[in-house]
């Protein structure tokens, strides 16, 4: 098991290496950088600025160099003193400029993942041993609308029927009396109490994905001969059904746990733009129109982060639920 994780961690710490340099190239994809862009939009506001203006942001910020140079100037700063790199646009160090919004990204995403879990795993259970019941009708047909409903707008309908009907706007992370106020017990319960609308939007469509995965994996396993085996021996109720077939039914979910945290990464800026939530979503699309480069890599590069640690755990936790993995069995 030992060696298993080990060999996982060099994998994962590999793709972290590859992953930026991919992201890397993606910033640099678009035309121009940020000196054009700043001159574009100071220029739109009626205020021009020189070409030797422009050459003099570029020789500010390194923009005049390659993009090999700029690369490894970013990546070796990481490496050595934890530096990302100095914003562009806000002028301060990357890291102060995400701060507060990494806790917030995290927090939602975790939030999101456990809800999704708590909430399919029953379900999907409950449809697959209730089949073609009026409980099992109900979760499919709500499970479909989870799957077809975009996350945005689901957002949007909830901010509809809660201004609408309720007089109050589920809108933001905080209570206007918190927004600025320090952190303490109190703003930490105002806190759960707004972003539970973000994970409840964001886990909805990986929710009715799990229950429907779950369903059909679990009447395909209740079905084989080991679980008619098992009953021959006396083994019933509730030991059969989580002895055998859940705990086989639950490989594909387990393993697919870093994709629910990638989709909850990427759908996280849009839902949090209508939401006005303050995490790294908006930061993401600013930093990105703006051509911040070091800015947009860094928070590009921490949603990968977090998807290859989720494809990680996922991987541990299928080697714990099935021998067969972590002694090296082909299936």
């Amino acid at each position: 098991m030992v060696k298993y994780i080990l060999t996982k961690l060099a994998i994962m710490l590999i793709t972290i290496f590859f992953v930026s340099i991919v992201v890397f190239i993606i910033i640099e994809l678009p035309p121009g950088d940020f000196a054009d862009n700043f001159a574009a939009e100071k220029a739109s506001a009626g205020e021009t600025l020189s070409q030797s203006d422009v050459e003099n942001l570029k020789e500010r910020y390194g923009l005049n160099q390659s993009v090999y140079e700029r690369y490894f100037k970013w990546i070796w700063g990481i490496v050595s003193r934890g530096d990302f790199g100095t914003s562009f646009r806000y002028n301060r160090p990357v890291m102060m400029v995400i701060g507060e919004r990494i806790t917030f990204t995290t927090c939602l995403a975790l939030l999101t993942i456990l809800f999704t879990y708590l909430i399919a795993i029953p379900i999907g259970i409950y449809s697959a041993m209730r089949q073609y019941t009026l409980g099992d009708y109900a979760f499919t047909f709500v499970g479909y609308l989870g799957l077809s409903i975009p996350s945005f707008l689901l957002a949007l309908l909830l901010l509809y029927f809660s201004t609408k009907y309720t007089n109050t706007s589920i809108g933001g992370l905080f209570s206007p009396e918190f927004q600025n106020a320090p952190w303490s017990l109190a703003r930490f319960v105002d806190m759960l109490k707004h972003i539970w609308v973000a994970a409840v939007v964001l886990a909805v469509a990986g929710t009715a994905k799990i229950i429907r995965t779950l369903r059909a994996t679990l009447l395909d396993e209740k079905s084989k001969l080991y679980v008619t085996a098992a009953k021959a021996r006396g083994v019933s109720g509730k030991t059969l059904l989580l002895k055998y077939p859940v705990r086989v039914a639950m490989n594909p979910i387990a393993s697919t746990l870093g994709w629910e945290l990638s989709a909850v990464i990427s759908g996280s800026p849009i839902v949090a733009v209508v939401l006005s939530i303050p995490d790294m979503g908006p930061l993401y699309l600013t930093s990105l129109l703006s051509q911040d480069m070091y800015l947009a890599g860094t928070l590009l590069s921490f949603m990968s982060l977090m998807t290859i640690i989720g494809t990680f755990l996922s991987d541990i936790l299928l080697a714990i639920m099935d021998p067969r993995i972590r002694l090296g069995i082909k299936i």
